[in-house]
């Protein structure tokens, strides 16, 4: 959760944040880029625990029918949070032409509500069902829908506009245009697949520690190994292939990490997940009975995820709102949405020192 701040942190206080990609490799810095890449590790361990809370739930007596509803009335509810609390929070206005973001609260919520269904199926059709989506969905990136290009230019079908959702990020008018604009960064296929893969991965936390460690470490190694294979082949698994740099060894190490996350591709999801499920072996030597002064500050956050996650958003952008305006830098473009982005003021934003000193101060 504190690292994902750093992430919108730099969204809103970066100089660069809205001229380029900081995963890059053609343009970026490693400073850059690794400030970007390693908040790349929170949405698909988000989404993944998020299913092993599901399966937890369950094996503690709550009934599959009992699990179901909550399930759905959870899903609804945190879609709502999307579209209302978290769209005025990364915006600072009521712009009804930029009606809908749909992010990782999104994702998480239609997740739930399918994985209402879902968890009715045995444990062994629940894995199928995960592994497919996440190590076969990159067979459908030739499945390109034409982007809509703005005003003026035709309005996407409802095909393309569903395809959208389901695949392939992108932008629509809810109906002709002008009407409500749809911006849609997590495609549900993906993350569902990893909500999926992590209600079943639940199971090994019926064991006990010792085994439940020793799998989590093989889990993770083969991950993390697989994702490693995989990427050095360069054949399948990533639209963004890695490449050889003129910059020199290091971009070209950048290259070879810098997986695409929207949708999030088999490697993103492999580099990501390994080492993430690695770490909680590392967390079962955790005593919880004598937690270190630093272990309780990050203990804090983790018991309120949703709470700090609604709340992050106002917090860096008014951080970064209250520092535009004391060095006299344009503000206007803060209350703005990304309709408005090609027309983004000039000397806008920080340096990288900046952003990480907001994040410290927007965490505290």
């Amino acid at each position: 959760m504190v690292v994902m701040m750093l992430d919108h942190t730099r969204d809103f206080i970066h100089n660069a944040a809205l001229q380029f990609d900081p995963v890059d490799p053609t343009v970026t810095n490693p400073a850059l880029f690794f400030t970007r890449w390693i908040t790349h590790f929170c949405a698909p361990t988000f989404v993944f625990l998020a299913g092993t809370s599901i399966y937890l739930q369950s094996a503690r007596g709550k009934s599959k029918g009992s699990l179901s509803r909550f399930l759905l009335t959870r899903g609804l509810w945190l879609i709502f949070l999307e579209f209302t609390l978290v769209r005025v929070g990364a915006f600072f206005n009521f712009d009804l032409r930029f009606l809908l973001m749909m992010q990782v609260i999104w994702v998480i919520g239609a997740s739930m509500m399918l994985m209402a269904c879902l968890i009715h199926l045995p444990l062994w059709a629940i894995a199928i069902f995960g592994f497919t989506l996440i190590f076969f969905h990159n067979a459908l990136d030739g499945i390109q829908v034409p982007f809509w290009q703005g005003p003026g230019s035709p309005v996407p079908g409802y095909g393309v506009k569903l395809w959208m959702v389901l695949h392939q990020p992108g932008v629509f008018p809810i109906a002709g245009f002008p009407s409500p604009i749809v911006l849609v960064i997590y495609p549900l296929i993906p993350w569902v697949g990893v909500m999926a893969i992590g209600y079943v991965f639940g199971a090994i936390y019926r064991q006990s520690v010792a085994q439940r460690k020793r799998k989590l470490i093989i889990i993770g190694l083969v991950a993390t190994g697989l994702f490693i294979g995989l990427r050095l082949i360069n054949v399948y698994g990533d639209p963004n292939s890695w490449s050889v740099q003129t910059r020199g060894p290091v971009y070209t190490l950048l290259s070879f990490f810098n997986t695409t996350k929207y949708p999030p591709s088999l490697l993103y999801l492999l580099m990501t997940l390994g080492p993430a499920i690695l770490a909680l072996a590392w967390f079962e030597s955790y005593n919880s009975t004598k937690p270190h002064l630093w272990q309780k500050f990050f203990i804090t956050f983790g018991r309120v995820p949703l709470f700090f996650y609604l709340l992050q958003w106002p917090t860096a952008h008014s951080i970064s709102l209250g520092l535009h305006f004391a060095f006299g830098k344009p503000t206007s473009w803060l209350f703005k949405t990304p309709m408005d982005w090609n027309n983004v003021p000039r000397n806008i934003g920080f340096n990288l020192v900046v952003v990480y000193v907001s994040w410290i101060a927007g965490v505290v």
